[in-house]
């Protein structure tokens, strides 16, 4: 495989320094949430609150705004510290409703999945972005013991909820997921899972099971779902995808047959196309209306990569 350049993924570039040794110190972790410099991104459920008065968006806050929005405090996680500024970057639930938090016309939830397609944010707000939706998502959805169902307390800075009643200790989860470019010489395995947008096909993915390596992982989803075996398998590049915690892992494979088996309860249509007809779908040039999907997305590397000859 020949080295591929390296360019950030959306959510892919978070330069905060996470300081994980610290997590635990409490009179720490407060002296720095209390102090004047501190900054939070406030969500809405898995929505960040935007400030949208300026000429640029701005997604980091002060306390005074935490506060005027009923942040709840003490479910607040800490991201990290700007490494220039040494800024603690906080994240927190807000109580506040949509309508009161919107009402001036100065600040507006906005989901981070438009955030990215629309390029409204540098690369590095992104990324930290998806560390807060992901940590908040998984507070918002394991605030019971999973051992015996007692309301759980956070700690770590919010990488982390104990069971004040059996003691057990629960961790913000990543689900691996694996995304491969399967190639036969001068084409590649492309679908269409129900769930995209019309005319958008991608590359084939699945989560990866326990007690499986990323290598099987490829190969299982790839036969499941269109039939083909693989050989080879390399990693390519990986990227955050907080839809609600997935880890996209990235990768080519080989492909050892032709003949297409398609699982019709995961895609509507997986076919080969040549590396010339994705080129005309990469422009929006194919004859049949059919395009890949957008550059925020690994799968969108995977399949430019191919088609420039990197892989």
């Amino acid at each position: 495989m020949s080295q591929h350049r390296f360019e950030p993924f959306a959510y892919g570039a978070n330069p905060l320094d996470r300081l994980s040794e610290h997590r635990g110190d409490a009179e720490w972790f407060n002296r720095h949430r209390t102090s004047d410099t501190a900054r939070f991104l406030l969500f809405s459920a898995d929505r960040p609150v935007v400030d949208v008065s300026g000429k640029a968006l701005n997604i980091f806050h002060g306390q005074a705004l935490a506060e005027e929005f009923a942040a709840t405090i003490e479910e607040t996680v800490l991201l990290g510290f700007r490494p220039q500024t040494e800024a603690p970057v906080f994240s927190v639930q807000i109580l506040a409703a949509e309508e009161e938090i919107e009402r001036n016309g100065a600040f507006k939830l906005i989901d981070i999945r438009s955030l990215a397609i629309q390029g409204a944010l540098p690369p590095e707000d992104l990324g930290i972005l998806a560390q807060a939706r992901a940590l908040g998502h998984w507070h918002m959805t394991h605030g019971f013991c999973s051992r015996c169902g007692e309301k759980s307390v956070m700690t770590q800075g919010g990488y982390r909820r104990d069971c004040p009643n059996c003691g057990g200790l629960h961790f913000p989860r990543t689900d691996p997921v694996a995304i491969m470019l399967i190639a036969d010489g001068d084409e590649c395995l492309l679908g269409r899972p129900p769930r995209l947008a019309e005319g958008v096909y991608s590359t084939l993915a699945g989560f990866i099971e326990p007690g499986e390596t990323v290598e099987d992982a490829v190969r299982r989803e790839v036969f499941e779902e269109s039939g083909i075996k693989v050989g080879k398998v390399a990693y390519r590049a990986s990227q955050p995808w907080p839809f609600p915690a997935s880890l996209m892992i990235g990768c080519s494979g080989e492909a050892l047959s032709r003949d297409i088996v398609m699982d019709e309860t995961e895609l509507e249509d997986c076919r080969w196309f040549s590396r010339d007809e994705v080129r005309r779908m990469m422009a929006g040039e194919h004859d049949e209306g059919k395009i890949i999907p957008p550059g925020i997305s690994i799968a969108h590397w995977l399949i430019r990569e191919w088609v420039e000859g990197n892989d």
